[in-house]
């Protein structure tokens, strides 16, 4: 059996080829184990990407099978590449997974128990998404998608705890490797300090309660499942032996969740005295877990970047979205992590409920007490899975959400997550697009406000605007038989890495 697997391009980063989606190459690794030949076909940074699809959905070995996964921001991409594949042949069998429709789904549940089933934004969303793929896979994708392959239409649910695909501690542990093999590694860019670097994940899940947060309501994304420390060390044994890498981003929600965490800093600081090599290494921690036993043992182990959701710089806001660490508790953790010789990320957010000119000044003020090395501050979005988008009522034409804390509302304008794009993020010129307003600072208000803050505390504390990079095209080229062949750094097939495939399961 063959399936072909589909990352969609992310137009809306300033560079796509920084870290490569480690989800679907963790289920393809397991199709791998389970013997089936797996294509992967990587579409980041590629901008006439449905080329690409026609290409390959034409050629003479292309499989019935595609899965795809997306993002919400991606979203509107696989929309384009599922409308493309059903264009050549609307027998071919589409599967969607991913952030995206797990998070929608979540969603819908809980519009179900509200009683809002038949009429509310989420369970629309889902029904159009059942229009353009065959069957939809919920939360944990290595074991589900098996059960994928079997329907032929409908949806395969993994985010619910008592789902026999919803993957334990152990099962998390004992899974191959993401299939990196199965793209074209070298074409990704990413260093730390200026170590060649590559992502891996230590553990799933953020128990955590943040209103702005999507996946509250999905154990898929609340339950923590923490891999052992012997399956990461192996992980990262192989990725420096079989890449060379000496650079590590954990992409895990926040690190210092899981108790064993000192204990892994020192398996890795022992790694590397085996190896004979200095790592450098970057990651999440929560700001009121942080300790200075955490970053004695996170600096020893090569971390050097720290990156936190501060949010905030309002005792209010803070509050009002539910986060546990207090503006005290932030400046602590800069205070201990700047001690210890590690540098910190202040991720910053605007918009939320309550927010007025005042609470976005004292945001501003903090950033520059504290002297963060970087920052982000971006305007919220409703995404679905939050709390902000789940619990929200529908007045008129808009959503409200109110605080079950301060009574603060914020409310939202509609949008369709598979069309529209511009809700997503900005650029260094200001790109916003606000869908939220407060009862204090209406949509341009709120994004005045975040530039002028972004402009005053790059200004002063020097820090620069994060580099953009172009994508590139897909530029065709016939083989034997006048067919196209798709370059190494767009599709990789099992097949042609047979030698590295005994290699990427943990020993």
């Amino acid at each position: 059996m063959k399936i072909c697997l589909i990352t969609p391009p992310s137009p809306f980063l300033l560079d796509e080829r920084v870290f490569m989606h480690l989800g679907i190459l963790k289920i393809a690794g397991h199709l791998e184990k389970n013997g089936i030949t797996v294509d992967v076909l990587d579409l980041s940074g590629v901008n006439n990407f449905l080329d690409v699809i026609r290409d390959y959905v034409n050629s003479p070995n292309s499989p019935d099978t595609y899965g795809l996964t997306a993002t919400t921001p991606q979203i509107p991409y696989a929309v384009q590449i599922a409308t493309e594949i059903k264009k050549i042949n609307k027998n071919l069998k589409l599967i969607l997974g991913g952030p995206h429709v797990t998070l929608m789904h979540a969603a819908s549940k809980m519009e179900k128990i509200r009683g809002l089933e038949k009429s509310d934004r989420a369970t629309k969303d889902i029904q159009k998404l059942k229009n353009y793929f065959d069957v939809l896979v919920c939360g944990d994708g290595e074991y589900a998608i098996f059960e994928a392959l079997k329907k032929n239409k409908g949806v395969v649910d993994a985010d619910d705890r008592k789902s026999k695909y919803f993957l334990s501690s152990e099962q998390f542990s004992e899974l191959p490797m993401p299939a990196r093999h199965l793209v074209d590694v070298n074409s990704y860019h990413y260093e730390i300090e200026g170590h060649r670097s590559i992502s891996l994940i230590a553990q799933l899940g953020c128990p955590f309660k943040c209103a702005f947060c999507s996946g509250r309501n999905s154990p898929f994304l609340r339950k923590i499942r923490t891999r052992s420390t012997d399956s990461i060390i192996a992980e990262m044994k192989h990725l420096y032996k079989t890449y060379g890498m000496t650079g590590f981003m954990f992409y895990d929600d926040e690190l210092n969740v899981n108790k064993s965490m000192v204990q892994l800093m020192n398996n890795i600081a022992d790694l590397q005295s085996q190896l004979g090599v200095d790592f450098r290494l970057r990651g999440f921690v929560k700001a009121e877990l942080f300790n200075e036993e955490q970053a004695h043992a996170m600096h020893g182990a090569g971390f050097r970047w720290l990156l936190t959701g501060f949010e905030s710089g309002d005792s209010k806001i803070l509050k009002t979205i539910q986060k546990i660490a207090t503006k005290d508790d932030n400046t602590r953790a800069v205070q201990i992590a700047k001690k210890h010789g590690l540098k910190v990320k202040a991720l910053m957010s605007v918009g939320h409920a309550g927010e007025n000119e005042k609470s976005i000044e004292n945001t501003k003020n903090w950033l520059l007490e504290v002297k963060p090395d970087d920052f982000d501050c971006t305007v919220i979005t409703t995404y679905p899975g939050s709390p902000y988008f789940d619990e929200a009522v529908k007045i008129e034409n808009h959503y409200t959400y109110t605080s079950k804390i301060s009574k603060e509302k914020l409310h939202q304008a509609p949008i369709d997550y598979l069309s529209e794009l511009d809700y997503y993020k900005g650029d260094p010129d200001g790109g916003y697009v606000s869908y939220v307003w407060t009862d204090y600072l209406d949509s341009q208000n709120i994004i005045k406000l975040r530039d002028d803050l972004e402009k005053t505390v790059r200004d002063k504390l020097k820090i620069s605007f994060n580099p953009a990079r172009s994508g590139i095209n897909y530029e065709h080229s016939m083989g034997m038989g006048n067919v196209n062949i798709i370059p190494k750094h767009i599709l990789r097939s099992t097949k042609e890495n047979a030698s590295e495939n005994s290699s990427h399961n943990p020993i």
